[in-house]
């Protein structure tokens, strides 16, 4: 039973503002963690380093994110997840404020390493928070909310933050990032009711999951080629459009709010379409995704090709985001906690590695190739997707799909 169903329906009500403020936590982490995709020029400018490099900073938080989540999430198994949330958003905001302050560009990657940490554990506990502080037949109404905070951070947050640097500098963004950080701590520390520890598990245990449990692992082989291929082209998709279609600062705010919007539509249909096929929806999407990329680097060099090569690419993407997160419920239903912090461990890492490898071929290569490396991984997590055998899902197993991954070898 979640916790506003053992108290009172102001508590339910009371629960909503708690997803509203766990929400707000998903849109702070998030653009924190992907804001120097719409800043990457002007930050290399400034700190005199290649574009390549630039690109180090979500490489950095990544690397934390991924590989520290396991271990963190099972080390404080015993802690209160009110208290573990409210000294994660403490340690984004001294995060972004040293960022905004930072004299020299290691300063700046240690810093980014510290957050990424803090931002692994959120991405593991948040929406089990949010699902738990409902009514329990909310529960996946919750998690498509906190998952909206995705759409969010694309529509207003990293936009918003290329519009200031456009208007001031890139200290100043992460600066205003530092202050809103703050804000969402003090939301969180004043609506979110107490949270023990729910289907905590050891280290051992979080990391014994894939080998005991098939459609885990195959779910996290499909995940890993997906982020590799979207964030590994993603991440310089500003001097994509600057070398190939000449375009400014302000026609890359636009087409960043319209690839947004996109991801918004995307999730908003997913939330309906996972319930009838999950599969359907992610193969789909993975789809969409690799035609955005064909178009972009087709029609891409001109304004009008760009933006629908990026409307498309953020509906796709909005539905695949919202389709893994599922399939990772679905495939370890009563260790969702754990598994999501695997989840995240392979999520987290394969944003660090995409933009490294990216950046390593806009150096060494040029920005146009950075959009095969895209289609060849997003293939591959495509044809993965396919070959997966599939069994018929009873509704007692999931609580938002009918169709499940069969264990494979």
């Amino acid at each position: 039973m979640s916790v506003a169903e053992q108290k009172n329906p102001t508590s339910a009500a009371r629960g909503w503002i708690g997803v509203a403020a766990i929400t707000a936590s998903l849109f702070v982490f998030l653009t924190t963690e992907l804001m120097p995709v719409g800043l990457l020029t002007p930050l290399s400018k400034s700190l005199h380093i290649s574009v390549g490099t630039a690109g180090l900073m979500v490489t950095a938080q990544g690397v934390a994110a991924g590989l520290g989540v396991p271990f963190i999430v099972a080390w404080t198994r015993r802690v209160n997840r009110r208290y573990l949330l409210s000294t994660l958003l403490a340690v984004l905001a001294l995060g972004n404020l040293i960022t905004a302050v930072s004299p020299n560009y290691p300063l700046i990657l240690a810093t980014r390493l510290c957050m990424g940490f803090a931002s692994g554990v959120f991405w593991a506990i948040g929406v089990s928070m949010a699902m738990r502080i409902v009514p329990e037949r909310h529960a996946s109404r919750a998690a498509a909310v906190v998952m909206s905070g995705i759409s969010i951070a694309t529509v207003v947050g990293i936009p918003l933050g290329t519009i200031v640097e456009a208007h001031t500098n890139w200290r100043t963004t992460f600066g205003i990032w530092a202050g809103l950080s703050l804000l969402v701590f003090l939301a969180v520390a004043a609506v979110i009711p107490s949270l023990p520890s729910d289907n905590a598990v050891s280290v051992r245990e979080v990391f014994g999951l894939p080998v005991k449990n098939g459609q885990l692992r195959t779910v996290l082989l499909i995940v890993i080629f997906f982020v590799l291929g979207h964030f590994g082209a993603y991440t310089f998709v500003r001097p994509y459009l600057e070398d190939e279609a000449g375009a400014g600062s302000t026609f890359i705010t636009v087409v960043l709010i319209i690839f947004g919007i996109g991801g918004a539509v995307g999730n908003f249909i997913a939330g309906y379409t996972v319930n009838r096929s999950l599969r359907g929806t992610f193969v789909v999407g993975l789809v969409g995704l690799l035609a955005a990329l064909l178009l972009l680097r087709g029609i891409g060099d001109a304004e009008t090709g760009a933006v629908i090569a990026l409307i498309l690419w953020g509906l796709s993407f909005g539905a695949v985001q919202l389709s893994q997160v599922n399939m990772t419920l679905a495939s370890a239903p009563e260790t969702f906690e754990a598994a999501m912090s695997l989840n995240t461990m392979a999520y987290n890492t394969c944003i660090a590695l995409g933009a490294l490898f990216g950046g390593l071929i806009v150096d060494h290569m040029g920005v146009t190739r950075v959009i095969w490396f895209g289609v060849i991984l997003a293939a591959a997590s495509l044809l993965l997707r396919l070959v997966t055998g599939w069994k018929k899902e009873t509704p007692a197993q999931s609580v938002s799909e009918d169709d499940q991954l069969a264990p494979t070898a």
